[in-house]
């Protein structure tokens, strides 16, 4: 899944980053309101986790705005403001499910899987298909010409991430990002070795190669012509 976590504490932010990340989920932090609107609505998600105390643009109204511009994605309040009313308030400005601080990662992460796992609303893309290779976000399958796909879950996350992007051009430094979380090279084959491992899986077994190596650049998933 990738999730865009919208938390101004650092160490919160942190800590939810990297159990997602270990869960093998994509996770996009940022600290601002505006810089969150701006986000959720350029990009798909699959969960959102919300603060309300956050600068620019509080929580609560992000979630509005969001709901006005027509996006469905499932959104949970993370936040220590617990009281009754404000829980009904948070529900009300469109999300669908509220925990309050302090919690225990293991209870938010069943709760952003329980969301994930909820009947997709209409047009909410939970199925991606590139020619007969087909990845269900929700079952957490891959299939090719109908025949399963055995994937780990950092392999499976870094099929996500290249079929969202399909025809574009992802860089290594956008997968290390994206798939592992590093805002940093690391100075490892990580990378690489992921992708050798996903191509001997999606492309070996069969005719039509799909993911290619962009020399000097990075690597696309598309129908070659």
């Amino acid at each position: 899944m990738r999730i865009l976590v919208i938390e101004d504490d650092q160490m919160t932010a942190d800590y939810i980053a990297r159990g997602m990340s270990e869960a093998g989920h994509v996770c996009d932090v940022v600290a601002d309101g505006r810089d969150a609107l701006f986000h959720a609505t350029r990009e798909q998600y699959d969960v959102m986790v919300v603060d309300r105390m956050v600068p620019g643009l509080d929580g609560l109204s992000v979630v509005k705005a969001i709901r006005a511009a027509k996006v469905k994605t499932p959104v949970i309040f993370l936040t220590s403001i617990g009281g009754v009313d404000d829980r009904v308030e948070g529900l009300e400005a469109g999300g669908d499910d509220y925990l309050v601080k302090p919690f225990a990662f293991s209870e938010l992460l069943a709760r952003v899987n329980a969301l994930a796992r909820r009947p997709p609303v209409q047009d909410q893309k939970t199925v991606l298909r590139v020619a007969d290779l087909e990845l269900d976000i929700v079952r957490r399958q891959v299939m090719r010409q109908g025949l399963p796909v055995d994937l780990q879950p950092r392999e499976f996350t870094l099929l996500e991430v290249l079929m969202r992007a399909e025809g574009r051009v992802l860089t290594r430094t956008m997968l290390l990002e994206r798939v592992w979380d590093f805002h940093f090279d690391p100075k490892t084959s990580v990378v690489e070795t992921h992708i050798s491992r996903l191509r001997s899986k999606i492309d070996k077994p069969f005719d039509i190669p799909l993911l290619h190596t962009v020399r000097n650049i990075g690597y696309c998933l598309h129908v070659p012509r």
